[in-house]
């Protein structure tokens, strides 16, 4: 790896992890269209810290808020709206753990094709059309239920097909709950912060065990790249889906479902 794959890729994983658009579908573009190796488990920890660090500080005072809560309802039995919504992101986030924990192999073995990328890429770009087309638009983020957490996570697990994208499937949920744009976004960016958490410890416990050998320039570039983007990302996706809705992403999500097709039939 070069620190111009490094910066490239770092950036990428800080524009996707977010944006409904699947990150998966544009990391294997560089492997399949320049042939770049694998970046290892050691960059991949790091392009997860620093996502993390960008959601978290971006939402400092609602994580903030959100944990005194938490802990406010365990040992002062705490009922507020913030306690609440920190136990429904918790909830939304089982599903996905179990659900890897079932299939991690399977999804390894058979899912993490270029043409499941392909087709998943453009079959959840037009189901996020379509729910964006018809929801409603009333709920905030508070307003979620164990019914809806459930539900929400259940997409959230489901996304673990690449191609999918975990932020277009939470978000996609939530509008046909009838969550605002704004609110579908924000609960979707909120319950990234716990699997993040756990995916990263997850590849961290690996790295560890593996005796991979550890490039601290190629991992300052992926945390620092990775946090940059991720950041600025959430920002103006944030701005943006107030005024023009999905369908610019769901556009990008055809065209880049089309051209890997396109290139997977002539190669």
């Amino acid at each position: 790896m070069s620190y111009f794959e490094a910066f490239v890729l770092a950036l990428i994983q800080g524009l996707t992890e977010f944006l409904p658009i699947s990150s998966s579908a544009h990391l294997i573009l560089p492997s399949a269209i320049l042939g770049w190796e694998d970046q290892g488990l050691a960059f991949d920890v790091a392009v997860h810290v620093g996502t993390l660090l960008a959601v978290m500080i971006y939402f400092r005072h609602e994580v903030v808020s959100l944990l005194r809560a938490f802990f406010a309802s365990i040992f002062n039995g705490d009922r507020s709206k913030e306690a609440k919504l920190a136990w429904m992101i918790l909830l939304a986030t089982i599903p996905a753990c179990v659900f890897g924990l079932l299939m991690k192999d399977v999804i390894e073995l058979y899912l993490r094709s270029a043409w499941v990328i392909a087709t998943t890429t453009i079959v959840f770009g037009l189901l996020l059309w379509h729910v964006d087309k018809k929801a409603t638009l009333t709920d905030d983020e508070y307003q979620a239920d164990w019914k809806k957490a459930i539900f929400i996570g259940l997409s959230q697990a489901v996304a673990m097909i690449p191609g999918t994208s975990r932020s277009g499937a939470t978000i996609t949920a939530a509008l046909y709950l009838g969550f605002t744009r704004e609110a579908a976004a924000r609960f979707s960016f909120l319950m990234s912060i716990p699997i993040i958490l756990l995916a990263g410890g997850y590849l961290g416990l690996k790295l560890v065990t593996s005796g991979e050998p550890i490039h601290i320039g190629f991992l300052m570039t992926g945390i620092v790249t990775s946090f940059i983007s991720a950041y600025l990302c959430i920002h103006f996706f944030l701005k943006l889906i107030s005024r023009m809705g999905m369908m610019p992403f769901v556009i990008y999500r055809l065209i880049l479902g089309g051209a890997l097709f396109t290139f997977l039939l002539i190669n």
